[in-house]
């Protein structure tokens, strides 16, 4: 008798913010939970999550920024990674693939830009 083990794939759920990506060739999940947005709040040295999303509602991110986010991101799915590890890491699509997770992370956490209000 074959014994087969079933894994089961654990898929992103929009509903609660989560992003699915392959990150150094593994599927990760991505979510900026609350403690993610803490941590955010202080590494961008926002007042608040309203002046954090109006930096990221403005297009205009550095590398060390989508380090910081995507960072915090795999921290609120579940991956144990640091800030460093992040910055050798390879997301599939290259530098145009980076850009587009990092906008699905922030538009699934805070909506897109003409949802959030003016700071």
């Amino acid at each position: 008798m074959v014994m087969r083990h079933v894994v089961a794939t654990v898929r992103a759920n929009r509903h609660r913010g989560e992003v699915e990506a392959v990150i150094d060739g593994e599927r990760r999940i991505l979510c900026l939970t609350l403690g993610s947005l803490a941590e955010l709040e202080t590494a961008f040295a926002a007042e608040n999550l309203l002046a954090l999303a109006a930096r990221f509602s403005s297009g205009r991110l550095k590398a060390e920024d989508m380090i910081r986010i995507l960072g915090a991101g795999l921290r609120g799915g579940g991956n144990l990674v640091s800030d460093e590890d992040i910055a050798g890491m390879s997301v599939e699509g290259g530098l145009a693939g980076l850009a587009r997770l990092t906008g699905d992370l922030l538009t699934a956490t805070f909506g897109s830009a003409e949802d959030m209000p003016d700071p």
